[in-house]
């Protein structure tokens, strides 16, 4: 069973500083999240249409790694987030959320 809490290096690289980061997995910006004083976090979610479980995995490990606070699940074929804040959403490609 793989780990939850720390993104993997099979095809994967990221980034993280205090400004922000990102994770690519296979080519694709899997997410990404800048600090913006408004705002505070502002994450970006991309499968680039990949909706794997493979990319799944890594988005939610990208977010426990990172400390990100949201989480990614299928339910009946359809992929959803559940936001830093508690409230879950139908996940779109390139979706931003703070």
């Amino acid at each position: 069973m793989p780990r939850m809490n720390k993104l993997s290096s099979y095809k994967t690289a990221y980034t993280d500083n205090e400004k922000g980061g990102c994770v690519i997995y296979q080519k694709t910006k899997i997410v990404d999240w800048k600090v913006c004083p408004q705002n505070g976090l502002l994450i970006t979610l991309n499968s680039d249409g990949w909706e794997t479980v493979t990319t799944k995995r890594k988005m939610n490990q990208a977010s426990n790694q990172f400390g990100l606070g949201y989480s990614v699940f299928q339910k009946d074929f359809d992929w959803f987030v559940t936001k830093p804040d508690g409230q879950t959403i139908p996940y779109v490609d390139n979706m931003e959320f703070s």
